[in-house]
């Protein structure tokens, strides 16, 4: 059969016709396999996203771990130095824990023509050592060595305390604080300046007038009663290290307690004991820059004794704080021939206050009254008003100085004090005014 030209012209448009049209259709978005395509392309990156989130939140969980372990660890390594090591053996905590100290002050002293410094001194001021170490548990030891006191007029050394302190030994009979006692060479715990006497802790240069104070072999008892503290010691008396010439004995005694947090008051007593006039000398008291000594002959007075009483106030502020003391001093001997009984009335007001960071103010006034006159040196010449028989009735003293305080145990001081009396028979007392500076360190 023959097939006609325009039959071919029509099969080969149909045909043309039906390729475009399948090329369309696999080129179309409704194509199945093409979706599939492309949603699998898509997971497969939301996938390695999510992975990579992932490892970056375990990194940080693990940093997070890693941080909470190191600070375990180091609070357990603070709780363990606080604690100590339970199981190290005695001997290598006593020798960690000896603490060796040592304090002293660089000063220049000069006072007028009637004082103890008129050449006008560079000294070295109570440069003294100290040793403190645990024996056992709440048993301690405590050596003091002192180098050169301000009061002394010989280059030696001198012993200052040296005591063992068996700390709160009411607890084992269910008094926490009740009792605890020290043996040896103890400070004599009278009134409140001898706990601030030293130089980095004494505001000023010099002391009050009174300035009472002593070291002396014996046994102390001391704790706390309720809301109050108290403190009992039975010392020899006098002023020889190496014997007690008389068999009766110092007694000292205070009761402290602070009624409100800024105000502490305290109250003390003191019975310095008979003292051998030739053995004893002097006793171990300290008191107006010399000691208690017999005012009779030594062939008719054998034997002589004070007692004294004084009440302590201190009221303190963020700033400063205020210091007052009222004391008694009644001296006798046994001179049969004369009345030498005197009773001695004293005090001192004192007044600290910050002017601006670490400079500090401070004045005291003080003053000493002795009816029918007792030896009295305070700044004056020793020999003059202290050894002879040269008597004070009245002595009162002015202090006025600033401080500068380097860093906590460094101070810098400087002071000017007003200083005069009468003497028995209407003297006056004069030309010992002090002034002083000195820069204190305690380490």
């Amino acid at each position: 059969m023959r097939v006609g030209p325009a039959l071919l012209g029509g099969a080969w448009c149909a045909g043309v016709l039906l390729a475009a049209a399948t090329l369309r259709g696999a080129e179309s978005p409704a194509d199945p396999f093409a979706q599939l395509i492309e949603q699998n392309r898509r997971l497969q990156e939301e996938v390695r996203a999510q992975q990579q989130t992932i490892e970056q939140l375990a990194k940080k969980l693990g940093e997070v771990a890693a941080t909470a372990d190191r600070h375990e660890r180091e609070l357990h390594e603070l709780e363990a130095r606080r604690e100590g090591p339970a199981e190290a053996p005695p001997s290598t905590q006593r020798e960690n824990e000896v603490r060796i100290g040592a304090e002293t002050g660089a000063a220049f002293f000069h006072t007028g023509s009637d004082g103890q410094f008129p050449k006008d001194e560079f000294r070295v001021d109570d440069p003294v050592i100290t040793v403190e170490a645990p024996v056992a548990k709440e048993i301690y030891f405590f050596g003091e060595l002192k180098l050169l006191t301000r009061e002394t007029n010989v280059e030696n050394f001198q012993l200052g305390e040296l005591y063992v302190d068996l700390e709160n030994m009411s607890a084992r009979w269910g008094q926490p604080g009740l009792l605890s006692l020290r043996a040896g060479r103890i400070n004599l715990p009278f009134g409140e300046e001898y706990l601030v006497r030293t130089p980095v802790a004494n505001p000023l240069i010099s002391h009050s007038l009174s300035d009472v104070w002593g070291c002396d072999e014996g046994v102390e008892i001391y704790g706390r009663l309720g809301p109050a503290h108290y403190v009992l010691a039975v010392q020899n008396g006098g002023t020889s290290r190496l014997h007690d010439f008389n068999a009766d004995k110092a007694v000292v005694a205070r009761v402290s307690w602070e009624p409100a947090a800024w105000l502490h008051l305290s109250g003390s007593a003191m019975r310095t004991g008979e003292l051998a006039t030739v053995a004893d000398n002097l006793s171990e008291v300290w008191f107006a820059n010399g000691f208690f000594r017999a005012l009779g002959p030594a062939n008719r007075a054998g034997t002589f004794w004070a007692d004294l009483f004084e009440g302590d106030a201190t009221a303190r502020w963020k700033r400063g704080h205020a210091s007052a003391a009222l004391g008694e001093a009644r001296f006798d001997d046994s001179d049969p021939l004369a009345d030498d009984a005197r009773r001695l009335h004293y005090g001192y007001v004192e007044l600290v206050q910050e002017i601006a960071d670490r400079l500090y103010g401070a004045a005291r006034y003080s003053e000493i009254r002795a009816p029918r006159g007792y030896p009295l040196a305070g700044w004056g010449n020793a020999g003059r008003y202290f050894f002879s028989p040269l008597l004070t009735e009245e002595l009162r003293r002015l202090s006025v100085g600033v401080g500068y305080r380097l860093a906590d145990p460094v101070v810098l001081k400087f002071e000017y004090a007003w200083e005069s009396g009468r003497l028995v028979g209407g003297g006056r007392r004069d030309n010992e005014d002090f002034l002083g500076s000195e820069l204190a360190v305690k380490f």
